[in-house]
């Protein structure tokens, strides 16, 4: 049980994603299938009956997922607490956390089976929107609202309201694009486009009133805002939005121009959602990741003052010696208690991954990761400047970057925990128990898998353009992972100043993904401008990591 509650601290953020992700998928179907594709059946025709047919069938898959990731996140967490506080079976099921799932999974089984198992005359909104209600309710009862002593019930309202609006707007899109693709004229396309938008707009208005009353109360202060890890998810979910404020702004001048010019490519239109889509996903891991962390109202005395992170921040000369690996606090331990072993004759584990209880950490520690991250700045500022030299057409064998990312991938899976093998005594399949170290193979692994896919592409080994999306579809993953990622440090200030660093990595690494996307699945001009977004990103991302630091 140990280890479930280590590795719990991980998986709940990834969960919590993937329950948002599939709940506004859910709510999001709904309400375009009672707000668009219902409405416009009769004026669209055949295509407004396959409309309405597609959405039941995606409304009734998302459902399912729904049900099914509630109820994995329910019985891990259930399993957590029964263990941990000794509760009974009767006792843990009447938790609050535990009867809210259950009333989720109820109401999304009831949609799926609406969905999927009736007849067109019997699927009516009236129950659908009364279960999109059960699941909102149920899932506010469980934020961050219901544990207030103040203000609870406006608070609560601010989160339903909020949630609402990012599934309406996000959640709809995916079908806007599965509609889009079944319409044939102009004039089709505008009438779907033009409801949609206003659909949009209403939700993004919703979403932004409500998001900034629950923000100005969790957070307190405008200090805390930089002063908090609070406060930089919130800042990081503003970023993200500001993203898909942008994408859909360029839909909708779009549609408009539909109006005048029934000539206007839609492929521009399709190519900007499915990038909403991708940046929604990451937005709502990032909301999963601010769920985790109590409001900064409510930690006044762990505020990072603005002079500590500007001295944090100014530029210095990157670590680029490495520090003795025996100095490093578990190797050093551990030879310690190897020597008292050989006195007693009883052998102790400096550190045991699983075990609930943070690694030690000294100065060679802190000296250890700066050089990892610092050399990891170099190459990937490497590969940035290659990718540049490439776009730019005057360096055709700069095209072979990507295997720079195979020589990262070889390095971090040596360097980036020390204590496991092959560096330490902790054997591989060992050290997996440690969330922190899976975490860092995944992220080994997704780069080794981008080193592969894109050089691939690059020299034209691989035709197909699936090939190509497999560089943004890891660098937007990446970019979410590292929105749930957190180094094992027990000072909530120092964990905040180390997050100041991720930040900036996760948003240049969706950027650069989405962009990318762009560049493969538009046509010029738009997609020659794109390509020149994420090389720059990829120099970012090098500086960033150039500048890293934990003291």
């Amino acid at each position: 049980m140990a280890l479930l509650l280590d590795l719990y601290g991980f998986l709940s953020v990834v969960l919590r994603g993937l329950v948002l992700t599939a709940q506004s998928l859910t709510v999001g179907g709904i309400a375009f299938t009672l707000l668009l594709a219902g409405p416009l059946a009769a004026e669209l025709g055949p295509i407004g009956e396959a409309v309405i047919k597609r959405c039941r069938v995606m409304l009734g898959s998302s459902a399912i997922g729904l049900a099914f990731v509630v109820a994995i996140s329910a019985t891990i967490e259930a399993s957590i607490l029964a263990d941990t506080v000794d509760l009974t079976m009767n006792e843990t099921i009447g938790a609050t956390f535990v009867v809210s799932a259950i009333a989720v999974i109820a109401a999304a089984l009831s949609i799926a089976w609406l969905s999927l198992a009736t007849k067109n005359s019997e699927f009516t909104g009236l129950p659908l929107f009364g279960l999109a209600c059960v699941i909102l309710v149920a899932q506010t009862a469980t934020s961050h609202a219901a544990a207030q002593l103040n203000d609870r019930l406006p608070l609560a309202a601010a989160e339903l309201l909020h949630q609402a609006g990012a599934a309406v707007w996000i959640g709809g899109i995916p079908y806007l694009l599965m509609a889009l693709q079944l319409c044939r004229d102009a004039n089709t396309w505008r009438r779907v486009g033009k409801r949609f938008s206003q659909m949009a707009m209403a939700s993004v208005a919703v979403l932004v009133i409500a998001g900034l009353a629950m923000a100005i109360v969790y957070t307190g202060s405008l200090a805390a805002i930089y002063g908090t890890t609070y406060g930089v998810m919130v800042t990081t979910k503003a970023a993200l939005f500001g993203f898909l404020l942008l994408l859909g702004g360029m839909n909708y001048v779009i549609i408009e121009r539909l109006a005048g010019d029934p000539t206007t490519p839609m492929l521009r239109l399709r190519r900007f959602a499915e990038a909403e889509i991708g940046i929604g996903i990451t937005l709502f891991f990032a909301a999963a990741s601010l769920t985790s962390l109590p409001p900064a109202a409510d930690t006044p005395n762990e505020l990072v003052s603005l002079t500590e992170i500007a001295e944090r921040m100014i530029p210095q000369w990157p670590r680029l010696d490495s520090p003795d690996h025996a100095g490093l606090a578990i190797p050093a331990l551990q030879a310690k208690l190897d020597a008292e072993a050989m006195r007693s004759l009883h052998k102790a584990q400096a550190f045991v991954p699983g075990a609930g209880d943070l690694p030690p950490r000294n100065a060679g520690d802190i000296a250890w990761s700066e050089y990892n991250h610092h050399w990891s700045g170099l190459i990937v500022l490497a590969i940035g400047l290659l990718a540049l030299a490439e776009r730019g057409g005057n360096a055709h064998w700069a095209r072979n970057w990507p295997l720079l990312f195979l020589f990262l991938a070889g390095f971090l899976f040596l360097r980036s925990d020390p204590e496991t093998w092959p560096l330490g005594d902790i054997g591989l399949i060992e050290s997996l128990r440690d969330p922190e170290v899976v975490q860092h193979r995944l992220f080994v692994l997704l780069v080794v898998g981008f080193a592969i896919f894109e050089w691939r592409v690059r020299t034209g080994r691989s035709a197909s353009p699936r090939y190509a999306l497999a560089f943004p579809m890891i660098c937007a993953l990446g970019g979410a992972l590292l929105l749930t990622h957190s180094h094992a440090v027990i000072n909530a200030k120092e964990q905040l100043l180390v997050e100041l660093s991720h930040v900036p990595l996760a948003l240049l690494a969706v950027a650069a993904g989405w962009s990318r996307w762009l560049e493969l699945r538009l046509d010029p001009p738009t997609g020659k401008f794109a390509a020149w977004i994420w090389p720059f990103c990829l120099v970012l991302i090098g500086l960033v990591l150039l500048n890293y630091r934990e003291a």
